[in-house]
């Protein structure tokens, strides 16, 4: 692998966005949307093997106390390499003093518990799609 790590989103191909977080069962949306909100985030990370869009995360943020992340995604042929773990590291070293929340991917819960992260008990959430979210394991 000849891995690269991109921090702004200059010349990205917004269309493989979500080509890549349907392929790996995440939400997604627009393309143009997904530029938008990567373009709008406090931290934006892109991963490439030589010219090859693999992963991705963004972090939004004020900067001093909270941060959010979202949308980190590594196509399946490049997870278990340690890509995602430097996608998490890469954001949360780029807003330090912030603490972060994230809520993960059913089933994804122990890789962001092996990187620091600790279950919330007092996590709340408002979907504008409430019963797909459930009915994904998101909420109760």
């Amino acid at each position: 692998m000849n891995l690269k790590f991109q921090c702004n989103c200059d010349e990205i191909d917004w269309e493989l966005i979500p080509e890549i977080l349907k392929t790996v069962g995440m939400a997604y949306h627009s393309a143009e949307i997904h530029r938008k909100t990567f373009s709008t985030s406090a931290s934006v990370i892109f991963v490439y093997d030589g010219e090859q869009l693999i992963g991705f995360g963004r972090a939004i943020s004020d900067g001093y106390i909270q941060a959010a992340v979202y949308d980190v995604a590594v196509l399946p042929a490049y997870q278990g390499h340690g890509i995602g773990r430097q996608i998490i590291e890469r954001i949360v070293s780029s807003l330090p003093g912030c603490n972060f929340i994230l809520y993960a991917s059913p089933g994804k819960e122990l890789f962001y518990n092996k990187l620091g992260f600790r279950r919330m008990k007092t996590a709340m959430a408002l979907f504008v799609k409430q019963e797909m979210m459930s009915a994904r394991g998101f909420t109760e």
